[in-house]
């Protein structure tokens, strides 16, 4: 333990208290709740740039930070240890920037009961931190539900339309995913032998003493279906959109953009260097749903007429490329899926943040009942157009999503080169509903609904205090875009070691077909290496 270590802690802690002080001590000042919001929004995010700045490996588990602290249920094999590593730094700096900037904006929300609010959002954030800084499975999935239980109470008081029954959606599927996900974990742990829920003992008891191929299957069919609720995996998708739509704006930008990567995480973290054999039996499966999300959900985001909506479908979408690089199972496809990941919810967030304050001047989502708003707000059309570059991968802020998909796209070759070429048409429909949007509500015609909501309302451009999260936002983007390194070295070295332990597992494991997948697997691992 060091004062990193502490720093760790205190990341998920300042939230959590801070979020206790809200509810416990009665109806505070405005000004007061602002003050300690801020700062339990604002110290997670400084935090968490300091430990991934500051990450550097201590041994061969590839984890920094590391710290074990006694819950009393250590006989069970759980013990609240935290750390982080290659995978989950760059995952936990998104959990505090998308967090800060969904708080600053929360703050700006006018919401009624600010205070409650502030305080479920805080609770989330504290969620979110945790589920990157544990190392103890059991933990990563009890800060997932911490952070899952206040996004559905968010929905169903402070939501927009059809708010009690999109909350009601929501909580039935990911309930179920939930469930599934815990199934698939706890096997893991008891077909492991391991005597602790931590992932280094996990890893260490595997390679030791691999997991049998037919459990593996059984395992890793549990965690894609779970996982795959939980990230809106196709057919499983159909909660997102709608929850989105319904969902108060900040909680759209932490959950799309945050909390949905805990699935993919948990494939890249977990199941793979856990279960492999389980992941080449389903790579195919995975590897078509995945193109189903891409291809049909992208299709159906071009149909979409309300803003929130094309933005909610968009999100499912580029999930569908995480899922095609989980299948390649390879250091080339998780290397994608993470910096796809990180990309995402920066811009996911940037998007349905924009896409709230072009509502706000419009007064509605309905992309024909808009037109001509540049005229208006230049600087919000900038803005914008940049989010909307950003999502579909073009120069600029953009930069950051091309490397995520392009990295994706190169480990699905040496998979199917059949599957990558119809993954791809994904970059043409995203183009096509992206730009079809900043022509319809910034350049287009204003429709007749806009002329009237102009004659009775003065339409401001973006605000300085608007442009406060967005500007944290893009930034981010940019400058991650600029030197992906600063992510990808230490990612790349952290893979390097899951996947020889993936190699060394399959070599072990006494089915028919093992020295097949160990060809393939180590096939793929030295073409991702070169």
């Amino acid at each position: 333990m060091n004062n990193y270590s502490i720093l760790l802690l205190s990341t998920i802690l300042v939230p959590l208290i801070i979020a206790i002080i809200l509810l416990g001590f009665g109806k505070m000042p405005k000004n007061a709740t602002q003050f300690l919001a801020t700062l339990g929004f604002f110290f997670p995010a400084l935090g968490a740039l300091i430990l991934w700045v500051s990450f550097e490996p201590l041994d061969a588990s590839g984890y920094d930070y590391l710290w074990s602290i006694p819950t009393g249920l250590e006989g069970l094999g759980i013990t609240l240890k935290l750390g982080l590593n290659g995978i989950s730094a760059p995952l936990f700096f998104l959990a505090g920037i998308v967090g800060l900037a969904a708080g600053i904006y929360a703050m700006q929300s006018g919401a009624e009961r600010l205070q409650q609010y502030l305080m479920l959002i805080l609770f989330m954030q504290a969620g979110l931190m945790g589920v990157f800084a544990s190392v103890d499975i059991f933990f990563f999935y009890f800060f997932h539900e911490l952070a899952l239980i206040p996004t559905f109470i968010c929905i169903g008081i402070w939501g927009g339309r059809d708010r009690h029954s999109a909350a009601m959606e929501m909580t039935i599927y990911l309930t179920l995913g939930a469930m599934l996900s815990l199934l698939g974990l706890l096997a893991i742990y008891f077909q492991s032998g391991a005597e602790s829920f931590d992932m280094i003992s996990l890893k260490e008891a595997v390679a030791a003493n691999p997991i049998e191929g037919g459990a593996q299957n059984i395992i890793f069919g549990l965690l894609l279906f779970g996982f795959g609720i939980l990230v809106s995996l196709f057919p499983l998708h159909s909660w997102a959109p709608r929850g989105y739509a319904a969902s108060p704006t900040s909680i759209a930008m932490l959950h799309a953009g945050v909390l949905k990567k805990f699935g993919l995480y948990g494939f890249v973290q977990v199941a793979l260097p856990l279960v492999p054999l389980g992941a080449l039996h389903w790579s195919s499966v995975l590897a078509w749903l995945g193109l189903g999300s891409v291809i049909i959900i992208g299709l159906i985001t071009i149909a979409q007429r309300d803003l929130k909506e094309m933005v909610g479908f968009s999100s499912v979408m580029h999930m569908g490329y995480c899922f095609l690089g989980v299948a390649c199972i390879s250091v080339l496809g998780a290397a994608g899926v993470i910096i796809t990941m990180v990309a995402h919810g920066l811009t996911v967030a940037l998007l349905f943040l924009l896409g709230h304050v072009v509502y706000k001047r419009t007064e509605t989502y309905d992309m024909e009942d808009m037109g001509g708003l540049v005229k208006h707000a230049p600087a919000l059309a900038a803005f914008f157009t940049a989010a909307v570059f950003a999502s579909i991968g073009l120069p600029g802020p953009g930069l950051l999503n091309f490397f995520g998909e392009f990295t994706i796209f190169a480990a699905l070759w040496a998979f199917s080169k059949t599957v990558t070429a119809i993954a791809v048409l994904g970059v043409i429909i995203s183009a096509v509903y992206g730009l079809r949007a900043i022509g319809r509500i910034f350049f287009g015609a204003p429709s007749e609904a806009f002329e009237a909501h102009l004659k009775d309302h003065t339409v401001r451009d973006i605000t300085t205090a608007e442009k406060l999260p967005v500007l944290l936002l893009l930034v981010t983007l940019f400058v991650i875009g600029l030197w992906p390194r600063m992510m990808t070295d230490e990612m790349n070295k952290t893979l390097q070691d899951n996947f020889s332990s993936i190699d060394a597992s399959i070599e072990n494991v006494a089915i028919s077909d093992a020295s097949d997948s160990k060809m393939e697997l180590a096939h793929v691992i030295e073409t991702s290496a070169e």
